[in-house]
């Protein structure tokens, strides 16, 4: 599916907002191209010249121009027989309509905000809980660090591009559009000169946005790499400085880091050099019309001082929205990049599907049977276990002996469903589990993990991982079977003591 279509997809939901700053963005482009129409006006009050349309004489719609027309009205708005009551009317007018075209501007701004941080909150809180569903296998393929910074890094750049579609995308063409067409009602042969040059600039705006896009890719894939090792030293600090590996940790981080300021070095390099062809061109257009324009006027070839000023002041405030549109391609293709990379986690599947038909176990009542069981790694043609066949009765203790890679934890972990079975079945009281929900199927289980698992939290929260409305009673309990209850009571804050990373405020005990 095409990425531009899977973003638009998650911003329906914020179609109101949208809907609200496009029609605010409607309003601000009407002020806009209005104050910039009546500031021309000012050269009839300073350099009054006697025209065909005389102030308050009426033009019939049948009558005239509609270059004519539009000035008779703003004629009959702000001129006045007093010179000084002319400038008076004026200055309110240019007030006012700058006044709404900023109150429309921040409507606009506040719409599309709302709509643009809501959609990039809600799709870091979707792929966080998408990957809280991926099976452990998942985890094997994918580096911590890769994973942090899609959710991180990714999405922020995606943040950026999607601001930069609504506030550029959608108003700038609408503002390139309504000075076009009051450059086309002064004077269309000027305007054609300048839209002949126009696709000379389009065709480089669109080559270098294609260019960004494929580094910003790369760039986005370099950054996961650098993250990777800063969590995996960050982790393993204590093994880092045991083994005196701090040097060669460093030499490693810099040559990331180094392949990173390439990479982004040639990017900005491509940017750079858009600005300046764009405006090289923009002015380009807007040396040749002074000259075209300038000529009509000193020859009297039908172009009034006036229309010359008017067009001059439209054509230079056109050419900012459209060096706004040629910036925006590029935050777009860096957006869609990182877009690219977001869907990828997206698309990920769950190995481990839960039937509709299955059914919720409360407690364990009998015994646990392994029924010639064959399991090997998706990526991997080796089977790890192979038919595998023992029963395990309630209050049986079983050990599980072999050597390092045997497969011990893999056995283990195929009955909590971290893993499927490959071929084979696994009955909990006689039942397949895969015949049962997930959850209440884990909820059985008491899993102490080879690795020390630690969270940043309070360490009755530690303890209570997985039991939100558990008894505290039970939770002391389960600290004085451990052996821990003495040493917590004795922490600064007890049971509220927050433990650090992975309790590296606690001691190695």
């Amino acid at each position: 599916m095409n990425i531009y279509y899977r973003v638009l997809r998650l911003v329906a939901p914020y179609w109101k907002h949208v809907a609200i700053g496009l029609l605010a963005s409607l309003f601000y482009v009407f002020f806009n191209s209005a104050s910039v129409w009546m500031t021309a006006s000012f050269i009839n009050i300073v350099f009054p010249v006697k025209e065909k349309s005389v102030v308050g004489q009426k033009i019939h719609t049948d009558q005239g121009t509609l270059n004519e027309r539009i000035k008779d009205y703003t004629n009959r708005l702000i001129l006045d027989r007093n010179p000084l009551d002319s400038l008076r009317n004026l200055c309110i007018f240019i007030f006012v309509t700058f006044f709404l075209k900023n109150i429309f501007f921040y409507i606009k701004g506040i719409s599309f905000s709302y709509a643009q941080l809501k959609f990039i909150t809600d799709l870091r809180n979707k792929v966080y809980f998408h990957i809280q569903d991926l099976p452990l296998s998942f985890f094997k393929r994918k580096r911590a660090g890769e994973i942090a910074s899609i959710i991180i890094n990714d999405v922020e750049v995606l943040r950026k591009s999607f601001s930069a579609s609504l506030n550029k995308l959608i108003v700038e063409p609408v503002n390139v559009l309504a000075f076009m067409a009051l450059l086309m009602i002064i004077s269309w042969k000027l305007t054609l000169i300048s839209l002949l040059i126009l696709p000379l600039s389009g065709y480089v705006i669109t080559k270098v946005g294609q260019s960004i896009r494929r580094k910003s890719f790369r760039t986005s894939k370099q950054i996961a790499g650098i993250m990777s090792i800063l969590t995996e030293t960050v982790n393993g600090i204590r093994i880092v400085k045991a083994f005196a590996m701090e040097e060669f940790e460093k030499r490693r981080f810099t040559r990331e880091t180094y392949r990173y300021f390439q990479l982004l070095f040639r990017r900005v390099r491509l940017r750079m050099v858009s600005t300046p062809i764009s405006e090289t061109i923009g002015v380009t257009i807007g040396v040749v019309l002074l000259w075209f324009g300038g000529r009509q006027v000193l020859l009297g070839n039908g172009l009034s001082p006036e229309d010359f000023i008017r067009f001059i002041l439209l054509l230079f405030a056109i050419l900012n929205p459209i060096k706004s549109l040629n910036n925006v391609n590029i935050e777009i293709q860096q957006g869609m990049a990182s877009a690219g990379r977001v869907f990828s986690l997206l698309d990920e599947k769950s190995d481990i599907v839960e039937r509709p038909s299955a059914f919720i176990v409360t407690d364990f009542k009998e015994s646990i049977v392994y029924d010639h069981v064959y399991f090997k790694y998706q990526e991997s043609e080796d089977y790890v276990l192979k038919d595998i066949s023992f029963e395990v009765e309630k209050g049986e203790v079983v050990a599980i002996v072999g050597f390092s890679g045997a497969g011990k934890s893999t056995l283990v972990d195929l009955l909590p469903r971290f893993y499927d079975v490959t071929k084979g079945r696994i009955l909990v009281d006689g039942r397949d589990i895969r015949d049962i929900n997930i959850k209440s199927l884990r909820s059985l289980m008491g899993i102490v993990t080879q690795e020390t698992i630690l969270f940043n939290d309070t360490v009755y929260n530690n303890i209570a991982y997985g039991h939100e409305n558990i008894d505290f009673q039970k939770v002391v309990e389960a600290a004085r079977a451990a052996n821990a209850l003495d040493f917590i009571e004795k922490l600064p804050d007890g049971w509220n003591t927050v433990i650090g990373d992975r309790g590296t405020k606690l001691s190695g005990g």
